[in-house]
């Protein structure tokens, strides 16, 4: 079984799809103002127009790269604020933390090899 698509709900439904296009370095012609799906590989990025959201930060995810040490200086450039700096974890990753526009907290982690 693999995961096919994850979704998150916001009141900007144009500003964050842009966001997570520009992290994650994805070009898509979208501009759905109802609905936005950004698609890599088999995995998608669903992003929906709710007024109703109220900012909740209640979700977290995590992508894998290559090197989160090069994925920290693109996004310094990009002007992300960044939580957390690269930081080796005691299970062997190496993370970074930050936030979305509505909140929510998202990790970059690599794997050493």
């Amino acid at each position: 079984m693999n995961l096919g698509e994850v979704c998150l709900e916001t009141n900007d439904v144009i500003k964050m799809p842009d966001f997570y296009r520009n992290i994650l370095n994805i070009s898509s012609d979208c501009r759905d103002e109802v609905h936005q799906s950004i698609i890599e590989e088999s995995i998608t990025l669903s992003i929906y127009n709710n007024e109703e959201v109220n900012n909740n930060q209640n979700i977290s995810i995590a992508f894998t790269v290559d090197d989160v040490g090069e994925e920290y200086e693109r996004l310094l450039k990009l002007g992300i604020h960044i939580i957390d700096a690269p930081k080796l974890q005691p299970w062997g990753a190496k993370n970074m933390h930050f936030c979305d526009p509505d909140g929510n907290h998202i990790y970059f982690r690599s794997f050493p090899k």
